[in-house]
């Protein structure tokens, strides 16, 4: 879920307002309504390994697909 916060706040609950970026939620400063800086948790090294991993795996799974498969689907959902 996305918080948005205006500048006051955030400065005078940096503190806590991090925490919760640490936890998972986004953050959205705003001055006035207008959103400025948009604050994210940076992912750790281990958890894009994870996820690459995972992704292998699944694509790994996966059956080649064809240059005649590719082409039927260029013009699919088109009218002829």
């Amino acid at each position: 879920m996305t918080r948005h916060v205006k500048i006051g706040e955030a400065k005078t609950h940096l503190s806590a307002l991090l925490a919760e970026v640490e936890a998972g939620e986004d953050l959205v400063i705003c001055r006035g309504t207008t959103p400025v800086a948009h604050v994210t948790r940076i992912a750790r090294e281990s958890e894009h390994a994870k996820l690459s991993a995972t992704l292998r795996r699944e694509r790994a799974k996966q059956r080649a697909v064809t240059t005649s498969e590719i082409l039927s689907w260029r013009h699919e959902g088109h009218a002829r």
